[in-house]
């Protein structure tokens, strides 16, 4: 017992003994590590600027326009068709033929509506001769005067019988209510046709109309007569200059929106009904706007910013400026620079005559194309960065490298690769 009682006391300082062993070693290992990590930090090179591209605010002139999408319409168009059923025997017209007003394109089976017809004028001319006799007797009392009223009655059904039969007859041939190019045509000779089917498309493309719609608020800057511009995405490159035909007199009370009529002339027929179409219309006068490329601004819920480009020797002297007037502002001495602060840096100074960025807030105005109006906050001439923003924060410093830039397009159109 006395053995036992006597190891006690050893076991538990060899345990204490090791425990503490085991803490010194993980200390010991983890400083070496901190040691290792803080010399790499140390020989670790800052990292490059970053690359960006950059464009200087200038002045433009904008004219102010109104855009909208529209559709092609035919000044003329119909589905054209017979009202009467019939075997077709001659078909006068090809698919994309440029037809004439009153011209023949379609004829019917009419030899029996023919043959009555030639009886009923047969039958006329016997009765206009019958009352011509009866014109004659009656001058010398030979014949009664209801005989001669009979006669020119018989001659009045007789001729209201031809006229009736000349229209059936005509009824048989199809013909272009105006003038204009046939569409698609399927029907061939010998084919029965019933009465309404369709049989040719014609539209008149010279000049055609646009429709299009536009907010009530606009209405004030509209009038007939006004230039406007369409372009399609069918004719990359190439618009088409037309004018203001009419304006509707109502506006639809779902949408608040007015009906616009424009009408550009067609005189190649490139331009089919149906087409969409992209139309511009020039109001007011030209105005002067400072311009960036949108990609210039970047947009946050606390305000739009730019990052201007300045040396770094410029940037300071503005941070000072503009603490100093904080200062003033409110009442207070000028704050002086924390050396502490800029000795525990470790990052070695920036050159007084690198090339900075300084995040600016400005106010955007209306846009064109890829361009945006800068309204406040920007001078003309200020460079500012146009594209990788996303690596940046005021006083970082940057490369320019302008080989590619951002679209700057007033009038862009899609490109398709």
């Amino acid at each position: 017992m006395q053995t036992r009682v006597a190891d006690k006391p050893s076991t538990r300082k060899r345990m204490i003994v090791m425990i503490i062993a085991v803490v010194v070693l993980i200390g010991l290992i983890a400083g070496i590590k901190v040691l290792t990590i803080v010399h790499m930090l140390a020989g670790m090179k800052p990292p490059p600027p970053a690359v960006v591209s950059t464009a200087k605010a200038a002045y433009q002139e904008w004219q102010p326009e109104l855009r909208a999408v529209g559709t092609l319409r035919a000044v003329r168009g119909a589905d054209l068709a017979l009202d009467i059923a019939g075997l077709v025997t001659v078909v006068n017209v090809k698919s994309g033929d440029e037809v004439k007003q009153g011209q023949v394109l379609l004829q019917l089976r009419d030899s029996e509506d023919l043959a009555q017809l030639h009886q009923l004028e047969a039958s006329a001319a016997l009765a206009e001769v019958t009352f011509a006799r009866a014109k004659e007797q009656l001058a010398v009392q030979v014949i009664s005067k209801a005989d001669y009223d009979q006669s020119a009655a018989d001659l009045k059904v007789k001729q209201a019988a031809v006229a009736q039969q000349q229209v059936n007859v005509a009824k048989k041939q199809l013909r272009a209510p105006f003038s204009g190019r046939a569409g698609i045509v399927t029907i061939n000779p010998g084919a029965y046709l019933n009465s309404g089917t369709t049989i040719v498309t014609l539209q008149q493309l010279d000049p055609i109309y646009v429709d299009f719609h536009l907010p009530q608020k606009e209405l004030a800057g509209l009038r007939p007569g006004q230039r406007a511009v369409v372009t399609l995405d069918a004719f990359p490159g190439k618009s088409f200059v037309g004018k203001i035909n009419a304006i509707s007199p109502k506006v639809d009370s779902d949408t608040r929106n007015v009906q616009i009529e424009a009408e550009v002339p067609n005189p190649d027929r490139t331009l089919v009904p149906g087409m969409f179409a992209n139309v511009a219309i020039d109001v007011g006068s030209q105005q002067r706007h400072l311009t960036l490329p949108q990609t210039a601004v970047v947009y946050n819920p606390y305000g739009e910013t730019v990052f201007v480009v300045k040396t770094k020797r410029e940037a300071d002297e503005a941070r000072a400026a503009e603490a100093a007037r904080t200062a003033a502002a409110n009442g207070e001495s000028a704050p002086k620079a924390d050396d502490k602060k800029a000795a525990a840096s470790k990052a070695p100074p920036i050159p007084p005559d690198a090339l900075v960025v300084q995040q600016s807030f400005v106010t955007t105005g209306p846009t064109r194309g890829d361009q945006v109006a800068i309204e406040s906050g920007l001078g003309e001439g200020a460079e500012v960065v146009t594209s990788g923003q996303i690596k940046l924060k005021s006083g970082a410093p940057i490369k320019i490298d302008n080989s590619v830039q951002p679209t700057d397009n007033p009038n862009p159109t899609p490109q398709e690769h």
